[in-house]
C-alpha cells in the first residue's frame, strides 16, 4: 500500500512539471472546483439565512397572535362583566368567567414567547400587571353586583380607571407589534439580499463552469486537430520514411492517450462539482418556494407591507436564473457523457470475428420499425458480402447512420432507406446506406465528420458527436467513410472495409 501511495505521489509529481494539456486541465479542474465550494458556501449561507427568516416571521407572528388573544378575551371578560352589572343576567357572567378562565393559559404562552427577548419582555410584564388590576376591578363589581349593590359597581365602572388600563394594555400591544413588524422587515430585506447574492453567484459559477467545459472541449478537439493531422502526415510518407513513420506513429498513440486520459479526467471530476450545482440548484429552488410561500402570506395579511420588486425578484428573477443554470448543466453534462464515449471507445481493444453482415444490419432496421412506420417510412436491407471485423464497432456505425436517416427523412415524400453492398477487387467490401431525405448541402460534406459540428435545419436532439463517432470508429477498423448528397434528394453514406480486420 505505502509503494502504491509513493508511486502515485511520483507520477502526479512528474505529471505537474509536465508542460502542455495536461496542466492546463489540471489548472481548469481546480478553478471549477473552486468555483464549486464558493457556490456551496454561498447555498448553505442562503439556507440558513431563509430557516433563520421564516422561524423570526413564524414566532413573530405567533407573539402577536398571543398579545392580541389576550387583548380579546380581556374584552369579552368586559363585555361579560358590564352586561351583568346592566341586566343582572347570569349568561353574561358566564361569558365573564369563561374569559378570566382562559386569560392565564394566554398570559403564560405570551410569556414563554418572550422569555428572551429583552425588548418585548417589559412591556409583556407591564400587560401582566395592568391585566391583573384590570381584572381586579371586574372581580370588585361583579362582588357587589350579586351583593345587590349595583349602584356602587357602576360606580366603579364610572370612575373609568378599566377604560383607562385597556387603553394602556391596547398601546403596549401595538407597540409590541410595531417592534415585530420591524423586525420582521428587516429579516424580510436581509433575506432578499442573500437570495439575490447567491441567485448571482450560482448563475455566474454555472456560466463559468460552462466556459471552462467550452476551454477543454477546444483543447481535445485541438489534440484530436493534430491527430489528424499527424495520420495524414505519416500516411504521405509510409511509402519510404519508415522510420519517420515510426516516430510520428509513437507521438500520435502518446497524444491519442493523452487525450483520452484527458477525457477521463473532465467525464470524471468535472462532472462533481456539475453534479453538486445541480444539486445545490434544486435545494435554492426549494428555498426560493419557501420565501414565496411566506411572501404570498405576508401580501395576504399585509399587502402594504409588501414590495412590487421583491414579488418580482422571487417569482419570476429567480426561477428564470435556475432555470438558465439548470439547462446548461444538463447540456454541459451530455457534452461530457459524449466525450467519455469518445474515449472508452478509443481504449477498447478491437475483436476480430466472422460476422453475417445481413442478419445484423436487419436486425439493426428492425429495431427502428416503430419510428418508420409511424411516418410512412421503410428500410431495405438487400443480401450484403460478410466480413471479419469487430461486431461491436459496425453495430454502432450501422446503427448510427441508419438512426440518421431515418431521423433527417423529408416530410414532403414516403421516406425509403436502402442499404446494399459489394465486393471489391482489391480485399475491401463496401456498403451503401441510401435515403431519399433532406439531403446535405455541397459546403458541408466534410463538416458533418468534425467534432461538435452540424449541418442544416437543427430541429433533432444531438451534440454534434454522431458522425464523428462513426468516422473514428471506421477507421479504427482501417476503412473509411465518405458521403454523397444533394440538398433535398436524399443522401448516400459509403463505408469501406478490408474484408478482415488485421
Amino acid at each position: 500500500m505505502e509503494w502504491n501511495i509513493r508511486e502515485n505521489l511520483v507520477t502526479f509529481s512528474r505529471f505537474l512539471r509536465t508542460g502542455g494539456l495536461g496542466r492546463s486541465l489540471l489548472g481548469l479542474l481546480s478553478l471549477a472546483f473552486v468555483l464549486l465550494l464558493i457556490v456551496n458556501l454561498a447555498t448553505f449561507f442562503m439556507i440558513g439565512r431563509t430557516t433563520e427568516f421564516h422561524e423570526t416571521v413564524d414566532r413573530s407572528h405567533r407573539v402577536q397572535t398571543a398579545a392580541r388573544d389576550l387583548l380579546i378575551r380581556l374584552v369579552d371578560a368586559e363585555t361579560g362583566q358590564r352586561g351583568y352589572l346592566l341586566t343582572g343576567s347570569q349568561e353574561f357572567l358566564t361569558i365573564h368567567d369563561e374569559a378570566i378562565r382562559d386569560l392565564p393559559g394566554l398570559m403564560q404562552a405570551l410569556d414563554d414567547l418572550t422569555a428572551q427577548d429583552a425588548e418585548v419582555r417589559d412591556r409583556v410584564d407591564r400587560l401582566r400587571e395592568m391585566a391583573r388590576e384590570r381584572i381586579g376591578i371586574m372581580e370588585a363589581t361583579i362582588s357587589l353586583g350579586r351583593a345587590q349593590r349595583s349602584g356602587d359597581a357602576i360606580g366603579i365602572v364610572r370612575e373609568g380607571r378599566g377604560k383607562e388600563l385597556m387603553d394602556q394594555m391596547r398601546a403596549e400591544i401595538s407597540a409590541i407589534d410595531a417592534i415585530e413588524e420591524e423586525r420582521w422587515a428587516s429579516r424580510r430585506q436581509q433575506s432578499e439580499w442573500s437570495a439575490g447574492a447567491t441567485v448571482g453567484i450560482n448563475a455566474l459559477a454555472g456560466i463559468l463552469i460552462l466556459m471552462l467545459a467550452g476551454i477543454v472541449a477546444w483543447m481535445v478537439m485541438r489534440y484530436l486537430r493534430q491527430m489528424q493531422s499527424a495520420q495524414m502526415e505519416l500516411d504521405r510518407i509510409n511509402a519510404n520514411l519508415e522510420n519517420e513513420v515510426r516516430d510520428r506513429t509513437g507521438d500520435l498513440i502518446r497524444a491519442n492517450e493523452e487525450i483520452q486520459r484527458f477525457a477521463y479526467i473532465v467525464s470524471h471530476d468535472l462532472r462533481a462539482p456539475l453534479v453538486n450545482v445541480m444539486g445545490y440548484t434544486s435545494e435554492l429552488e426549494t428555498a426560493g418556494q419557501i420565501i414565496d410561500r411566506q411572501m404570498s402570506r405576508v401580501e395576504t395579511e399585509a399587502p402594504d407591507l409588501m414590495e412590487s420588486d421583491a414579488l418580482l425578484a422571487v417569482r419570476e428573477d429567480v426561477p428564470e436564473a435556475i432555470g438558465f443554470i439548470r439547462a446548461s448543466t444538463e447540456k454541459m453534462d451530455r457534452l461530457i457523457n459524449a466525450i467519455l464515449k469518445l474515449s472508452r471507445e478509443g481504449r477498447r481493444v478491437l475483436t476480430a470475428e466472422p460476422i453475417d453482415m445481413t442478419k445484423m444490419v436487419q436486425k439493426i432496421a428492425d429495431a427502428v420499425n416503430h419510428q418508420t412506420e409511424s411516418v410512412g417510412a421503410e428500410v431495405e436491407v438487400t443480401d450484403l458480402p460478410g466480413l471479419t471485423g469487430d461486431r461491436l464497432s459496425l453495430e454502432q456505425v450501422f446503427g448510427n447512420l441508419i438512426d440518421n436517416a431515418v431521423k433527417y427523412l423529408s416530410p414532403d415524400r414516403p421516406g425509403r432507406i436502402r442499404v446494399e453492398g459489394v465486393d471489391l477487387a482489391d480485399g475491401m467490401v463496401e456498403y451503401r446506406i441510401i435515403d431519399n431525405g433532406r439531403g446535405i448541402s455541397d459546403r458541408d460534406h466534410e463538416r458533418i465528420f468534425e467534432l461538435f459540428r452540424r449541418a442544416g435545419k437543427q430541429d433533432q436532439p444531438g451534440e454534434g458527436l454522431g458522425l464523428a463517432f462513426v468516422k473514428n470508429s471506421v477507421r479504427r477498423m482501417g476503412g473509411d467513410i465518405t458521403v454523397e448528397s444533394k440538398l433535398g434528394e436524399g443522401s448516400t453514406f459509403l463505408l469501406k472495409f478490408p474484408k478482415r480486420l488485421s
